[in-house]
């Protein structure tokens, strides 16, 4: 831990070495959304060299994405024998899971910084530099548009809205599944049709428009199954700032054939038909207002996290191979050594939240958010939460394909994204704004 520590502030410092405006070191010694270009002194991480640019042979489009390092054989498996081995190197939540749970483990691969956008991303990142500021206390932010915001982080509100900003494409659309698994391995499967409109990364939109409009993303999406749900629908339009302007948000409910405002889809409140084993804020590892929480960079660290998980998104898998009894089949994680920005949230005083303690572990090469610890009010740890993810490459999208959220109090945990038995992700379809409007959702409903 005294490691650690004089390792994070030696980074926080040379961080405040470079002042926000400095935008000449990305594309050299950082990368062209702020990571460190250069590998460790080691070698276990790997320079980063652009990341996927292109699909692997025989790739098309609508397929689920073959692993392009399919033949990479793993360096070693960190179990609950020998995690004490690589404690310095491991979340907290990992190691409270390695501890609850005998037969947990992380088969840990080579090192690949697949990561990549397109290169008006890393133009805007460039551009955004200097101009863009935190403002309304840290809950929103002006000056800033398509690209990373504050690729040089000085504080963990900025690092947090790089997460919340990062690219995604323009539209997407999807069809995922989630399960809530119970201890002894039953779940019943609920199907989501998500679509989104980034507004964010929209061609031709501004600072300013951003700012006038205060809409980051249009987000809806509809419940296919089980039949006691089917046909629920919630439509949400992300604010920028939602302590000035809160997310807005209405849900069909099939059964009544209307439309009504949905203001508790927030923070601590449960997630959509999760069982209670996520909060609202816990889909896509965070999202929303970060006005309940106090946020510290801790620094910069390497740490075993999921990362290039091609084969848990396969579609020669079954759901019933990925979902087992306490966690998902460990077999087909996968796990690599990466640099991450670590950030603390700890719950304000005067404030309400289910958990009062969280640390987010984000990707330098992304801004994905990996891995997350969430803490109850006694300050245990009780959700321990996954992204896997995989680049995109037919969009040049660094994402999840699959979260997963251990409880475990409860020795319960949610699945949320499968889509090994769904079509791909669809980065080109054609949606628009008004395709996410109140007036949209009452004819969605009664199509």
């Amino acid at each position: 831990m005294k490691f650690f520590h004089l390792f994070s502030v030696l980074v926080l410092l040379a961080v405040a070495a470079h002042a926000a405006g400095d935008a000449s070191r990305l594309g050299k010694e950082l990368t062209p959304l702020g990571a460190e270009t250069q590998g460790n002194p080691d070698g276990t991480i790997p320079a980063w060299n652009g990341g996927i640019l292109t699909p692997p042979v025989g790739y098309k489009p609508g397929d689920h994405h073959p692993d392009p390092y399919s033949s990479d054989q793993p360096l070693f498996t960190i179990t609950p024998a020998n995690a004490a081995q690589h404690a310095t190197k491991l979340t907290a939540g990992h190691l409270a899971v390695l501890k609850a749970y005998p037969d947990y483990k992380l088969i840990v691969y080579p090192t690949h910084r697949s990561a990549s956008n397109p290169q008006r991303v890393y133009d805007a990142t460039r551009q955004n530099v200097g101009t863009a500021k935190l403002v309304a206390g840290g809950n929103g932010f002006t000056g800033a548009v398509l690209g990373v915001p504050f690729p040089l982080p000085q504080n963990g509100l900025e690092v947090m809205w790089n997460f919340l900003t990062r690219y995604r494409g323009v539209t997407a659309t999807r069809h995922v599944d989630q399960a809530a698994v119970e201890r002894g391995g039953h779940f019943t499967l609920v199907r989501f049709d998500d679509a989104m409109v980034f507004n964010y990364a929209l061609p031709g939109m501004t600072a300013a428009q951003l700012e006038k409009e205060n809409t980051l993303i249009y987000f809806k999406q509809e419940v296919i199954a089980p039949a006691r749900l089917a046909g629920t629908i919630l439509l949400a339009q992300e604010t920028v700032d939602q302590v000035k302007e809160p997310r807005r948000a209405w849900v069909y409910n099939a059964g009544r054939r209307r439309v009504t405002r949905a203001p508790n889809v927030a923070y601590d409140n449960p997630g959509t038909a999760a069982d209670g084993q996520r909060t609202s804020d816990q889909f896509d590892m965070f999202n929303g207002a970060p006005d309940r929480y106090e946020w510290t960079l801790v620094g910069k660290k390497e740490m075993i996290v999921p990362y290039n998980s091609y084969k848990l998104h396969s579609n020669k898998l079954t759901n019933a191979d990925v979902l087992k009894p306490l966690h998902i089949n460990q077999d087909l994680a996968r796990y690599e050594l990466h640099r991450v920005w670590v950030v603390e949230a700890k719950l304000k005083p005067g404030t309400s939240h289910l958990y009062s303690r969280r640390t987010f572990y984000l990707d330098e090469d992304s801004w994905q958010i990996l891995a997350a610890d969430q803490y109850d009010g006694r300050g245990q740890m009780w959700r321990v939460s996954e992204a896997h993810c995989i680049n995109y490459y037919d969009a040049q999208v660094f994402w999840s394909t699959l979260e997963i959220h251990l409880d475990l109090q409860n020795g319960r945990y949610l699945a949320l994204g499968l889509d090994n038995e769904n079509k791909m992700y669809d980065f080109a379809a054609k949606l628009g704004i008004a395709d996410f409007t109140p007036d949209s959702l009452r004819r969605d409903g009664v199509r």
